[in-house]
């Protein structure tokens, strides 16, 4: 008995997008780098894989000949990059974070000229915790709240991250001791 399969053909797609850059922000494309910039801010991008960019006018163009599964990723990824770079320096990007403190009262500190923070007294500790910063960020602390604001997305979300990290409590049972920094709001998403 002769059982014949017939295998589904997968079909390899052409795929383009046009991202329509905003009046107001310049973009410039060197190479395989796609840099942004409006006022004093200036975000720079780097296109890896097999995706194709170039700039037409107003418009940045991705394009990817016969896409693979790896090559759809890469392509929307850099999609979503582009936009996000256009939207940051549009709008900004904010996260929220909130200061809680359960057994000891717990003072966080952000000092510009080092870029800094400096979490003091977080479950009785004498030596203060100390996170550094990179990039360009502002930041407003109105206690319990923690606001970081950036046009670079990756910036915001990176600070945020690690100001919930190096407050973390470790070796106690976290439903005791709830001390610590926690994200409650970043881009899209809320928590609470």
């Amino acid at each position: 008995m002769l059982i014949s399969t017939k295998m589904a053909k997968k079909t390899k797609k052409d795929l383009t997008a046009e991202i329509e850059i905003p009046a107001g922000i310049e973009a410039t494309l060197e190479g395989r780098v796609i840099t942004m910039k409006k006022d004093s801010n200036e975000i720079k991008r780097a296109v890896l894989g097999d995706v194709k960019v170039s700039k037409e006018g107003n418009k940045i163009i991705l394009s990817v000949k016969k896409a693979k599964k790896d090559e759809k990723r890469a392509f929307g990824t850099i999609k979503s990059h582009v936009k996000n770079m256009i939207e940051g320096l549009t709008t900004g990007f904010e996260y929220e974070l909130e200061i809680c403190n359960v057994h000891f009262p717990m003072t966080v500190a952000f000092d510009k000229t080092k870029s800094e923070f400096i979490i003091k007294n977080l479950l009785g500790e004498k030596s203060p915790r100390i996170l550094k910063t990179a990039g360009k960020i502002e930041v407003e602390i109105k206690a319990p709240k923690i606001k970081i604001k950036s046009h670079n997305l990756e910036y915001a979300g990176q600070v945020a991250a690690n100001l919930e990290k190096v407050s973390r409590i470790r070796y106690r049972d976290r439903n005791k001791f709830q001390d610590g920094i926690f994200i409650t709001k970043k881009p899209g998403v809320e928590y609470i």
